[in-house]
């Protein structure tokens, strides 16, 4: 193995909607040579590993099969998408009874199964399960990822760029907090290639800054709910997100995303799992990178922690 670069096998414990886009997703990029379906419904997961598997004609060559979990323990990242769906009108944290149930046997057989690698968690309350999931996995902390705002903060890009006519890969903005409803905009530090986004906005816009702020905000808050009673779930969008994290691990870019990462004190936050800028690498979190917030930004950061910790507190672990 190159140094610096992780190896190439992936297990994706469950196999919904989210954990199939996501195989077929990691299938297109090439980023492994082998993958591992898991799912309490073992039929499903074959099927799912047959229909992506016939794809690797036009692909690169891969070997896909369904498991069990003694087949992660050499896996070098495993991907955890299991768990109850979110139903329309339901917010995230209504699913964390379901889901932390699911999550504790889930946890156990992975600790059992003598995985080392690193675990990337997706499934929803997906702070709250990142939270409970570096409590049973055994794994340290800069090995337990939770997938995050990364979506919410590309969601929040591809609208803003929509609206101001920009390339959304130059519009360099962060959701932070909970993957949810007391997420943040980090509007403070929003630009455009180095131009404040403010005067960004005066030069492509008319009309109102702040209301341009509040329209945003809403779009990207209500998007998923907007989707799942359109289509009753979301896949597309987060298997890209997955993709996205799973590049900067095995090509060990140490690129900055917004994962939910275990605060270690940051603004007075800890105790909880949620998203601030951190640098991603082959060995999963390398830097937690405190954001620069305003005062406004820092109250609202320590709100939707505080928020998660009243969830948390409620929980049997």
């Amino acid at each position: 193995m190159t140094a610096g670069i992780k190896g190439r096998k992936v297990a994706i414990i469950g196999c919904g909607f989210v954990g199939a886009t996501s195989a077929f997703a990691l299938m297109e990029s090439g980023l492994f040579s082998e993958m591992v379906l898991i799912d309490v419904d073992h039929d499903r997961a074959e099927g799912e590993a047959l229909d992506i598997s016939h794809g690797l004609a036009f692909a690169r060559p891969m070997d896909i099969h369904a498991g069990a979990y003694e087949d992660i323990s050499d896996a070098d990242v495993v991907i955890v998408t299991a768990g109850a769906a979110q139903k329309p009108g339901e917010s995230r944290l209504d699913l964390v009874n379901k889901n932390v149930g699911i999550f504790q046997g889930i946890m156990t057989q992975i600790r059992e199964s003598g995985f080392d690698g690193i675990l990337l968690i997706v499934s929803n309350p997906v702070d709250i399960l990142t939270h409970v999931s570096l409590q049973l996995s055994g794994l340290p902390e800069h090995r337990v990822i939770g997938s995050g705002t990364v979506l919410d903060t590309g969601r929040l890009k591809q609208i803003i760029s929509e609206r101001l006519g920009v390339d959304p890969r130059n519009v360099h903005v962060r959701i932070l907090g909970e993957h949810g409803d007391s997420e943040l905009i980090a509007w403070s530090s929003a630009h455009v290639a180095g131009i404040p986004l403010e005067d960004f906005f005066n030069m492509r816009s008319a009309g109102s800054y702040e209301e341009f702020r509040r329209e945003v905000t809403d779009l990207v808050r209500d998007s998923a709910y907007e989707i799942i009673e359109k289509k009753k779930a979301t896949y597309f969008g987060i298997a890209m997100a997955i993709k996205r994290i799973c590049e900067c691990i095995v090509r060990d870019e140490k690129s900055v995303l917004s994962v939910s990462n275990s605060m270690q004190g940051e603004y007075g936050i800890e105790g909880v799992a949620l998203s601030t800028p951190c640098v991603v690498g082959s060995d999963g979190i390398e830097v937690r990178m405190p954001p620069a917030l305003n005062y406004k930004e820092q109250a609202q950061l320590k709100d939707s922690a505080s928020q998660l910790k009243e969830v948390i507190a409620q929980l049997e672990l």
